[in-house]
Formats: structure tokens, C-alpha cells, sequence
């Protein structure tokens, strides 16, 4: 019997795939937000960050070393226990999602059925993180802005859930790596494209707007300008933040970047076919299995930058939204074009069963 096959094998090796993960995802920020910086610094017209290390690549090390090495301060009249609780759990509800992400054929930690419910729970817990941070600061304005940012996480959480329904109709599973391969064959059977070929085409229509608006509903459930009220300086102090400094902070920064992370991820996987090409990719048939992944790997990675470099780009360039502005559109907009969407769609899919 293989070691590897026996239970002892099976631990060791998800934990040492959990650890390549956890470095990997940890190198990702570091370098994400570097890129942030970078592009908001181009679209100003500034260098960016371009003093530590060749072309500034290691700066963010030099951040962290700096937040490493900064003092914990507690304000005296907070609840300790729970400031202290509240952005650890904060990083690991955003490690904990990264389980069910499917990166190329075969790599996924966790490939359960359940996938997309299980991002749907994990980031609603993001919300008892945020009260947490703001109720434990004993501060007015934390409070605000954590109930303000709890307010706006649920209310585009259902913008999002809505529209992942119209693809969990269009695939007919709710596990990740089955949407990716219900799209594989090229970019007219990718979801953003009706995830059909051309005989599904028309849900173009339908899925173009539904992309869209799980794009902008990512924006305001990761609190990205121009939905970032809650960290609207001029209005809230930073918000439920605002009490947080040194290590503590750099943990609700951490688990923001990788919210951002997941998200610039779950676009492609959900609408524009994960992994795949956008041709037919038939030639990696005589490839070696490690060739294969590599190359889907890269495609994902691909994908996942475009989307980022919107995110960025929409930060550079969007003026900041009002509060009333913002709940006026996920509850008045992007929900009732949701359900509407998921009625088409449910409709097509049965009247077409059969064809």
C-alpha cells in the first residue's frame, strides 16, 4: 500500500498542501498590493512604490517589518479579549476560503460538493468579525463604521448570491470545479457567453449584466473604493478599524487583500471558464499531466490579474459613492435585475432542455 494512500499519508499531505497554500497566498498579497500601488501611482502620474529593492518589488516586506516591529496598543476602556479575537479570526475565515478554489485540474484542497455554499458561509462570518472589531474599540466611530460595513457586506452578499444562482443553473452543480468544467471548449461555452456554445448565446444578454454586477458587488462586499464608506477618512476615522494599529491591523489588511484576492478569482471560475483557454484546447491531450495543469494554472492566474487590474483601476478613477447612493443600488438595482435574471435563465434552461 502506498503511504500516502493510508490516513497518516492522507494528513500529512493536506497539511503540507494547506502550508504551500497559506506561503503562496501570503506571497500573493505581498505582491498585490505592490501592483495596487503601482497602477494607482501610473494613472497619477507618480513612480510608486521604487526604493526598496529592485524596482520596489520588496517593499511590501519592508511594510511588514515595520508593522512587525510597532507596538500593540489597546485602548484602556476596549473589551480585550474580543479586539484581540476579532482580526484573528478575520484572517482565518479569509484563509479558510481559499479550501474550495480549484486552481487547475486536480488542484484543490477540498473539492466538495457544497463549494459554493461554503463560500457563501465563510464570507458571511466576515460580518461578526467587522461588529466585533467595532463594538469590542468601545469607540463611536468605530461602531459606525463597522455597522455602516456590516450593512453593506449583507446587503451586496445577496446581489452576489442571487447572480451565482443564474450559474448554478447554467452549470447544474454547486461545486466549483464542475462550473470550470462545464465551460471547457472555448470562450462561447464560458458562462459569461450563456455556457452553452452558440446555441446558448442569447443568455449572453443575461450573463454579460450578471457578471457585471457580481463585479461591482464584489467592490462594495470587499469595501474597494468606490465603495469604501467604511473607511471613508473624512467621514468615519477609517471606521471599525480606526482604534487598530501594528499587527493587529495588518491582519484586517491582510484579510482584506485576500478577500480581494478570492474575489479577482471567483470571477473567472464562476464566468469566463477558470482554468480554460479561450480556444479549443485539445492539444494538451499529448502533454504531460504536470505540462497540463501549469498551463491551465496560468490561464487562471491570467484571468484573475485582468480582473484585478479593474479593481485597481476602478479605484484610481471612480469618485467615492454616498451611503444612500450605495444601498439605493445593491437593494433598488441589483436585486430586482437579479431575480429577473434568474427567471430568464431558469426559463431558458427548460424550454431548451430538449434541444
Amino acid at each position: 500500500m502506498d503511504f500516502w494512500t493510508t490516513p497518516t499519508g492522507w494528513v500529512l499531505l493536506t497539511i503540507g498542501q494547506i502550508l504551500l497554500l497559506v506561503i503562496l497566498l501570503l506571497l500573493g498579497v505581498a505582491y498585490v498590493v505592490y501592483a495596487d500601488r503601482k497602477i494607482f501611482a501610473g494613472v497619477q502620474m507618480r513612480k510608486g512604490p521604487n526604493v526598496v529593492g529592485p524596482f520596489g518589488l520588496l517593499q511590501s516586506f519592508a511594510d511588514l517589518i515595520k508593522f512587525l516591529v510597532k507596538e500593540i496598543t489597546i485602548p484602556a476602556p476596549a473589551d480585550k479579549s474580543i479586539f484581540l479575537l476579532a482580526p484573528i479570526l478575520g484572517m482565518v475565515f479569509a484563509f479558510m476560503a481559499w479550501a474550495v478554489i480549484p486552481f487547475a485540474p486536480g488542484w484543490v484542497i477540498s473539492n466538495i460538493n457544497i463549494g459554493v455554499l461554503y463560500l457563501l458561509a465563510i464570507s458571511s462570518l466576515g460580518v461578526y468579525v467587522i461588529i466585533m472589531a467595532g463594538w469590542s474599540s468601545n469607540s463611536r466611530y468605530a461602531f459606525l463604521g463597522a455597522l455602516r460595513s456590516a450593512a453593506q457586506m449583507i446587503s451586496y452578499e445577496v446581489s452576489i448570491g442571487l447572480v451565482i444562482v443564474t450559474v448554478i443553473l447554467l452549470s447544474g452543480s454547486t461545486n466549483l470545479t464542475a462550473i470550470v468544467n462545464r465551460q471547457i471548449g472555448g470562450i462561447f461555452h464560458w458562462n459569461l457567453l450563456g455556457g452553452g456554445g452558440v446555441k446558448d448565446l442569447p443568455l449572453a444578454l443575461v450573463m454579460i449584466p450578471m457578471t457585471v454586477i457580481f463585479f461591482i458587488s464584489a467592490l462594495a462586499e470587499t469595501n474597494r473604493p468606490p465603495f469604501d464608506l467604511p473607511e471613508a477618512e473624512s467621514e468615519l476615522v477609517a471606521g471599525y478599524a480606526v482604534e487598530y494599529g501594528s499587527v493587529l491591523y495588518m491582519m484586517i489588511y491582510l484579510a482584506e487583500t485576500l478577500n480581494i484576492m478570492l474575489m479577482c478569482v471567483l470571477v473567472p471560475i464562476l464566468f469566463l471558464g477558470g482554468w480554460d483557454s479561450p480556444w479549443p484546447s485539445r492539444y494538451l491531450a499529448s502533454w504531460p499531466p504536470i505540462m497540463a495543469s501549469l498551463h491551465s494554472l496560468l490561464w487562471l492566474l491570467l484571468k484573475a490579474f485582468a480582473v484585478f487590474f479593474m479593481f485597481a483601476m476602478v479605484r484610481a478613477i471612480v469618485p467615492r459613492y454616498r451611503y444612500d447612493q450605495l444601498m439605493r443600488l445593491g437593494w433598488k438595482v441589483f436585486l430586482p435585475t437579479s431575480l429577473v435574471a434568474i427567471v430568464i435563465v431558469s426559463g431558458w434552461r427548460v424550454f431548451t432542455a430538449n434541444l
